[in-house]
């Protein structure tokens, strides 16, 4: 099918597929016993299977120097084409010295299950330092992207992947709707513009009001909560999921929302996080994409709406997807409604904030959060939750 009758054009151009064909499985499977096998963790795993169905695209496998370089650098691959956050696999120098390039490598999943195959095409060492400096703005150890770079191991390899098979989600099957099937049903429901919205928190009051915002400018809403990993602190995907699915029930015209996992894994890089997640929600056939304040951010690493400048430093061809860009909402006490500094006229001791993490201290003391920042219904859910935790 093109990709005009499909809408906007992924990323690149054109969707990328590595899932082994029946006879490629069959062939990778034979050769199961004799392939130098690399286990990966669990973001190389969400890194793997988002390569696999497209999520990624252009990307076809692990990047290689020229392309890692290029986008720690300057956030281009090789080609040019814009890209913000590497992609790698690293591994232990001992583990590295076993590997020849040119060779297949069977990848492993934690428990040892046999899930992929790399084409080794290149081995290579890189400075961890500078890449934590330029992707994530810091090289304090304590920031969680940073942690992960400083323990992965020194060298990365490079090359193609497959992915033996797309097993359905363990916990959320009926909502793992890859990129190929969203544009589908983006396309039958008739959505000429589709808005993606990206969050690893339970939805609140204010989300709701800039998901809202931007439905009144669109054809659709696609939900898209990432549900690979993510800090140990943060509120876990299922109960978010369901915190998801009662607003959708009782608050959102059914007709206008796809409800779907993202099974990638959080960096916690801001600004450059904002756009992966941008392109990636191209790459599943939105063509909008919101940004609110402190997008993928954590502590106090990024200004707060450092990730809506940083999409003044692309052409927005280079992008090809929209961003939306909406100021911190509150619940208005003058007004009685959510709004921002745009739309209200109060004063700050009138606007009721709430972030996250204080709710999440809110519901750690036995407390539910106030109806101006949660709807009832979703606050019981993470009640109970948390007495369940």
């Amino acid at each position: 099918m093109s990709n005009n009758r499909q809408g906007i054009a992924p990323h690149g151009g054109h969707l990328i597929n590595r899932i082994a064909t029946p006879e490629q499985k069959q062939e990778f499977l034979s050769k199961a016993d004799f392939l130098p096998r690399v286990q990966l963790d669990e973001r190389a795993v969400s890194d793997l299977q988002m390569i696999a169905i497209g999520g990624f695209s252009p990307l076809t496998g692990f990047m290689n120097q020229q392309d890692y370089n290029g986008v720690v650098s300057d956030m281009r691959l090789a080609n040019g084409i814009a890209w913000a956050i590497p992609v790698t696999l690293s591994v232990s120098e001992s583990e590295a010295d076993a590997l020849q390039e040119g060779s297949l490598v069977r990848l492993d999943d934690s428990t040892g299950r046999y899930i992929g195959v790399l084409q080794l095409t290149e081995k290579y060492s890189y400075d961890k330092r500078l890449e934590a400096i330029k992707v994530y703005r810091t090289d304090e150890e304590k920031h969680p992207g940073v942690n992960v770079v400083y323990n992965q191991g020194a060298i990365n390899l490079a090359g193609d992947v497959w992915l033996l098979e797309r097993d359905p989600h363990p916990l959320f099957p009926s909502y793992q709707i890859d990129p190929a099937v969203s544009r589908l049903m983006f396309q039958e429901k008739g959505w000429n513009t589709v808005v993606g919205f990206q969050t690893r928190n339970p939805i609140h009051r204010a989300h709701e009001y800039i998901q809202k915002c931007a439905l009144e400018t669109v054809d659709g809403l696609f939900l898209h909560p990432l549900v690979g990993a993510t800090k140990s602190d943060d509120i876990p995907a299922d109960v978010r999921m369901r915190c998801y699915e009662i607003l959708l029930e009782n608050y959102y015209p059914p007709n206008r929302v796809i409800l779907a996992i993202n099974p990638s894994a959080m960096r916690y890089a801001g600004p450059r996080e904002a756009i992966f997640h941008a392109l990636v929600r191209k790459n599943y056939g939105c063509t909008h994409f919101i940004v609110g304040r402190d997008h993928a951010g954590v502590g106090d690493y990024y200004g707060t709406y450092d990730a809506q400048y940083i999409f003044d430093e692309f052409q927005p061809e280079e992008l090809g997807i929209t961003p939306m860009k909406f100021e911190h909402a509150f619940y208005c006490t003058r007004t009685k409604q959510m709004a921002t500094t745009k739309t209200s006229p109060s004063k700050p001791e009138e606007r009721v904030h709430l972030s996250g993490t204080k709710v999440r201290e809110m519901l750690r003391r036995g407390e539910s959060p106030p109806p101006e920042f949660s709807r009832p219904e979703v606050a019981a859910e993470l009640a109970r939750a948390m007495r369940l935790a």
